[in-house]
């Protein structure tokens, strides 16, 4: 059996890498809360929250893997991982990676970094499309 993955074993693309392959047939995977979503996202986006913001503090989505496996393939699908400015989606590429999915890669910066590289093709300024990240410490 392999090793746990970890954090450094992800691979991590940036924007315009992730742009690229978005438009040649992968898929992103946002993992941001549906609020943060809903405000704005990057055009065909899968939105499975990685976690929640609660009264209790922040907390992992239980059913993520079961989630993420209704609309994606461990072992087909090639998915782009993205949340607000990359400490989420790394966090969810290591639970993917370790439950099997083979084609996962990070977008570094996450949709804040989307944002600022010009392609949201919004007509609002970039900080009304980027969110707080609250889950920083």
């Amino acid at each position: 059996m392999d090793a746990p993955k970890r954090p450094e074993d992800v691979a991590t693309i940036n924007v315009q890498t992730a742009k690229d392959l978005l438009g040649s047939g992968h898929l992103y995977l946002d993992v941001r809360t549906p609020e943060e979503f809903n405000k704005s996202h990057i055009d065909n986006a899968l939105n499975v929250p990685y976690m929640f913001i609660t009264q209790e503090g922040r907390v992992e989505n239980p059913e993520f893997l079961a989630q993420v496996s209704s609309v994606l393939k461990k072992d087909v699908d090639h998915i782009v991982v993205g949340c607000n400015s990359g400490g989420r989606a790394l966090r969810a590429c290591v639970t993917l990676l370790n439950a099997g999915y083979e084609h996962v890669s990070n977008m570094e910066g996450g949709y804040s970094a989307w944002v600022d590289s010009g392609f949201a093709g919004h007509d609002k300024p970039a900080e009304e499309l980027k969110t707080f990240c609250k889950f920083r410490p």
